[in-house]
């Protein structure tokens, strides 16, 4: 199913930087076609990998959208997964980061601790898709506990390797859900660093990695300015400015480029589909 829909959107006029919402409205007509949020995501993150070649990845959408650029635009892609798998070539979409089907056919096997110390810490990893349940203006991660630490609304599973791996990959792309109670003003806890204040934040503290440099969400896409603060790039159709700052905990900045989500080819849809997701566990 085919459709053509006006995109209404604010964009600020000003040159030369991001401004906060305001401005002058345009028109777009872009063409959508019968794809999910799940699969806006997906392809949005596979196509920010182009370029990588070392990437950490985990299990869910980050492991599709891993998975469907390798089968794509990178086909030498090396998949790094936590539990020691440098190199994977799942021949079906793995259930954890312990399925046996990483290991067939990897470059390499090994203990999680050399991994994290000789890959990671070595700086041999390129980037890395992270998520969260909140996150802030700075591309800071929570995925500890909402409430407070001691006595919780929610107590999460908490760091794992994120933490790591937000401090240590070369570059970070967060995939998350555009919710307001997940874009939040300030963190209930801050798991995972991501620009942490405004300015050369992580310099200061030595962090090796450049940080996040993409937020990929289902209604629109984020990147950072110098100062570390996240900017509205893309907007997903039927998305507007105002319907975008109704998720977001903070006044949000705006690309003065701002444009519209390109959406799933066909042939990518068909990828996801019928090779890496054909049960609909994670696309739908």
């Amino acid at each position: 199913m085919r459709q053509k829909l006006p995109i209404k959107m604010g964009v600020s006029p000003a040159a030369g930087g991001a401004d906060t919402h305001s401005a002058t409205k345009l028109f777009w007509t872009t063409t959508v076609t019968d794809y999910t949020p799940s699969e806006l995501m997906i392809v949005n993150a596979a196509r920010a990998l182009q370029g990588h070649r070392v990437v950490f990845v985990g299990v869910g959408l980050p492991n599709i959208a891993c998975n469907l650029a390798r089968r794509t635009h990178s086909p030498g892609i090396e998949l790094v997964y936590e539990s020691g798998v440098f190199g994977a070539q799942p021949a079906r979409l793995p259930l954890s980061i312990g399925d046996p089907t990483l290991v067939s056919r990897a470059t390499a096997v090994t203990s999680m601790l050399d991994l994290f110390l000789f890959y990671l810490q070595g700086g041999l990893v390129d980037v890395a898709l992270l998520g969260g349940a909140q996150i802030d203006r700075r591309g800071n991660l929570n995925s500890t506990v909402v409430g407070d630490y001691v006595h919780p609304k929610v107590r999460l599973p908490g760091s794992g390797g994120a933490a790591e791996i937000a401090i240590n990959a070369r570059d970070i792309l967060i995939i998350m859900r555009l919710k307001k109670r997940a874009f939040v003003s300030k963190l209930d806890f801050c798991t995972s660093p991501g620009h942490i204040n405004a300015g050369n934040s992580r310099a200061a503290l030595g962090i090796p990695g450049r940080g996040p440099q993409l937020v990929i969400t289902d209604k629109a896409l984020f990147d950072f300015s110098q100062d570390g603060e996240m900017t509205l790039i893309e907007l997903a159709a039927g998305e507007t400015i105002d319907t975008i700052q109704a998720e977001v905990g903070w006044p949000l900045c705006v690309s003065p480029h701002l444009r519209p989500m390109t959406p799933p080819t066909p042939a990518e849809l068909t990828v996801i589909r019928q090779e890496l997701d054909p049960q609909g566990l994670y696309r739908s």
